[in-house]
């Protein structure tokens, strides 16, 4: 069995007033269960821009593999400068929960994360119940809540829907 490793990093001052309070604003904001999602972003974020400094000398095929990958995960990206300037902000808005509420099948970032956990939340038919499943852009159009994959199904056989 595998040994499973943390995916983020704590903050070195773990109090520090100004970090402490965007951080809660974040949280706030994207509906989040704790930091620790926060710390999660930074990383993967922080993966990413490493990742974009390793490639600067390299040739221009390599950096545009990566700028594919990153374009359908989500982020607007040309250049190298556009990945050194990704911030966690961006990672969070392609969570699934974030994108739930933003698609207004939730009233609130909170009962989106409840709608996912519970099972409700379609994409292309599967079943995703983790609020933290970062969705790429093709998918984005495929997110259906349980009781709307139903109705537009009776419309389907029905005829009602063109």
């Amino acid at each position: 069995m595998k040994r499973k490793h943390k995916q983020y990093s704590r903050p070195k001052k773990p109090f520090e007033k100004i970090r402490f309070e965007e951080e809660s604003k974040i949280k706030e904001e994207f509906g989040l269960k704790n930091k620790k999602e926060i710390w999660r972003a930074e990383s993967v974020i922080k993966t990413i821009r490493e990742k974009a400094k390793k490639l600067i000398p390299a040739g221009e095929s390599e950096k545009e593999a990566l700028f594919v990958r990153l374009r359908k995960t989500g982020f607007k990206v040309d250049s190298i400068s556009d990945v050194l300037s990704l911030d966690k902000k961006d990672f969070l808005e392609r969570r699934l929960q974030t994108l739930v509420f933003r698609k207004k099948l939730a009233s609130t970032p909170k009962s989106a994360r409840q709608l996912i956990t519970h099972r409700k939340v379609f994409i292309k038919n599967h079943v995703v119940d983790s609020p933290s499943h970062v969705v790429p852009v093709e998918m984005e159009n495929q997110i259906f809540l349980k009781n709307s994959v139903k109705v537009v199904a009776k419309k389907v056989n029905a005829g009602e829907v063109q």
